[in-house]
């Protein structure tokens, strides 16, 4: 078949073809938007799961229903060791002139105007960052040199300020987790307030399965502020979906047994089924697909994922740190206790502890309990079984 008609899309972040399995996280967020342009308030969501399984595409798809309803959006995607400030100042800014042309600003966004400018210069002295804003700021708001009172102070000026234009504003924020602990709080704190203002500004936000547990050590009231649903693998209808939707756009089918085996290898998870897709019709050759081109193209679907997806993962990790990793594989694909692992690897668990605190930091592992550690990519123990000993 013509890879030019291909239609499955195993890029990060890429919209599947048929986006199937998420329709209560899309509904939730619908009431969200409802909810708080008419001035009530609702929790607003932090998304949660593991590598590839959609989180950015559930952000890109939420930006996509606030634009539709007439909601000003701004996103960003959280790096390790970004300056924070700068980044939410600019985001802040660029919602502002959003909201309304700086020539059609009510007295609300120009007092937000102010606002920002006071925060940009607390953070920059020498205004490197205001550029835009030829105006005075605000005497004793944004001002403290403290980042949660005065990111408050930014957002409820902002969120005053789409009310009187009659729009919302949404934070879409990817890779929450690598947040640290203050800004984490100050954000946390921001949107705290103008929940109790019922003002139309809100966070939305996707990160690894740890976020539940660092929401609430930033903020012991951050449980009532959002939900936390965790995505994940798809069902087995839902993943035959996914899978068949898409080809039958096209004319093209798939035997019953052929379907039964994409969704074995992969168990459903979302990126996993794109790529076999991907691959399965550019290796077959006609209509049905069948087991056997299933089972063909099966070598080449874990080439693609161990030279890319998993690969650029393990380069990040030292020698010791891959025989950790190698010892959890060998363990399984569940969480793991630090005791069993160290033991698997003739050290004690309180030797190889900077080992796993490492790999919590870079991300691949996460604690889904106390003395418990996990993957944060989908079978990444095969990955490790297959590419190195132990």
């Amino acid at each position: 078949m013509r890879a030019q008609d291909n239609p499955y899309t195993p890029n990060a972040g890429a919209r599947p073809p048929a986006l199937v399995g998420r329709d209560e996280e899309l509904e939730a967020f619908a009431v969200l938007l409802t909810r708080l342009l008419n001035g009530h308030t609702d929790q607003s969501m932090l998304i949660t799961g593991l590598r590839g399984v959609g989180k950015t595409v559930l952000l890109t798809k939420f930006e996509e229903m606030a634009r539709e309803a007439g909601w000003t959006t701004v996103e960003a995607e959280i790096t390790k060791n970004s300056d924070f400030g700068d980044r939410i100042a600019n985001l802040a800014r660029r919602a502002l002139l959003q909201v309304a042309p700086r020539a059609r600003w009510k007295k609300q966004a120009v007092r937000a105007a102010a606002v920002l400018r006071s925060f940009q210069l607390t953070l920059r002295p020498d205004g490197s960052i205001t550029a835009g804003f030829d105006i005075d700021p605000a005497e004793g708001l944004a001002d403290s040199g403290r980042l949660d009172e005065d990111l408050t102070d930014v957002f409820l000026a902002l969120g005053e300020a789409a009310r009187a234009h009659g729009t919302g504003i949404v934070f879409l924020v990817d890779e929450v987790q690598f947040l640290e602990v203050d800004e984490f709080e100050a954000l946390i704190a921001a949107i705290h307030k103008t929940v109790q203002r019922q003002l139309p500004i809100t966070l939305v936000g996707a990160g690894l399965p740890q976020l539940p547990r660092l929401a609430g050590e930033a903020k012991s009231y951050a449980e009532r502020l959002f939900r936390f649903p965790r995505i994940g693998r798809l069902s087995d209808i839902q993943a035959r979906m996914a899978l068949s939707e898409p080809a039958e756009r096209l004319g093209v089918g798939f035997e019953a047994d052929a379907l039964a085996a994409v969704v074995d290898y992969t168990e459903g998870y979302p990126y996993f089924l794109q790529e076999y897709g991907n691959t399965l019709w550019n290796l077959a050759e006609q209509s049905p697909l069948t087991a056997e081109d299933v089972s063909r193209a099966q070598a080449a679907v874990e080439a693609k994922l161990d030279g890319g997806f998993f690969r650029v993962r393990i380069e990040r990790t030292s020698e010791l740190e891959q025989r950790y990793l190698r010892a959890m594989a060998e363990l399984g694909q569940q969480p793991q206790r630090a005791k069993d692992v160290a033991n698997l690897l003739g050290r004690t668990s309180e030797q190889l502890a900077p080992i796993r605190s490492r790999l919590i930091e870079k991300g691949l592992l996460y604690t889904p309990g106390r003395g418990l550690a996990a993957f944060t990519v989908p079978q990444f123990d095969r990955f490790m079984r297959r590419t190195y000993s132990l």
